[in-house]
């Protein structure tokens, strides 16, 4: 359709591109035949792809609910599909050539950068298969995507790299393929995943790959937030806070003044009363 707006750029009126004939639009309501402002399947299935389309309505809104049409939304939707497909070829063409013969993922220490990666995307596996039983597919779908924004990130320089990559975006393709069977069944094949998707176990968040050997904690001083420090996932509290105490930021605003109180909370913060 085209819309016809005024100055203020408020739409006034709508007609539809084919024959120009008038479209009865009064903002966002129901498609039907007879208001004429119906969108063809069969045309967004050639223009776009059926895994666009079935992609754009899963993660537009859930099932049970309306879903509100948006020409930008189904081309965000095609753009995200052929961002997995230029990452499927990327991986054929440049990070295949670097896994090892023998996987060494299951017992090796991975670089903090790669094991960030490793335990993002099994956060967001473990997220999606809760979200997955409850059929909230389009919080599935948003899963799918912060994945990748993950994977497009990540480094390609090592073996290492290559098959945290490798298993990154397996998982991806299998959490993805529900939603999008063509292009998933396609990249799997051809990657050297295997024959078939649907004969692939369904992915499952590893407890070895969600262990975390450092954690972030917000600092504060006098109540105010001042910073970050990082402490050993298993610090006690003593450590947690000689470490907080130490840092240059807790040093900075602290003044040289002595420490009267310090308030631990623990996994979230530390607040350095002075």
């Amino acid at each position: 359709v085209d819309l016809i707006k005024d100055e203020a750029g408020r739409v006034t009126g709508v007609t539809a591109k084919r024959d120009g004939a008038a479209v009865d639009y009064s903002g966002f309501g129901t498609m039907s035949k007879s208001k004429r402002n119906g969108v063809d399947p069969n045309a967004m299935i050639e223009q776009y792809g059926a895994d666009t389309c079935r992609f754009f309505m899963m993660f537009t809104a859930p099932p049970e609910q309306t879903l509100e049409w948006s020409d930008a939304g189904i081309e965000g939707s095609y753009r995200f599909l052929k961002r997995v497909w230029n990452f499927g070829h990327l991986f054929a063409t440049q990070i295949r050539a670097q896994l090892p013969a023998t996987r060494a993922l299951a017992s090796a220490k991975l670089p903090e950068n790669l094991a960030q990666l490793r335990r993002e995307v099994h956060l967001l596996l473990k997220q999606a298969n809760y979200d997955l039983g409850k059929q909230q597919f389009n919080t599935v779908a948003s899963s799918t995507m912060k994945m990748l924004n993950a994977i497009e990130k990540a480094p390609r320089d090592s073996s290492l790299a290559a098959e945290v990559l490798e298993e990154a975006f397996g998982i991806l393709l299998r959490v993805l393929s529900p939603i999008t069977p063509h292009i998933t069944h396609a990249l799997w094949r051809d990657l050297g995943y295997g024959d078939d998707i649907l004969a692939a176990s369904w992915p499952e968040p590893l407890d070895a790959a969600l262990v975390q050997d450092e954690v972030e904690l917000v600092l504060q001083v006098l109540g105010k937030t001042r910073g970050s420090v990082k402490v050993p996932a298993n610090a006690d509290k003593a450590a947690i806070e000689a470490l907080a105490v130490a840092s240059d930021v807790a040093q900075k605003f602290m003044e040289g003044k002595p420490t009267k109180k310090i308030i631990v909370v623990p996994g979230r913060l530390v607040n350095i009363v002075v």
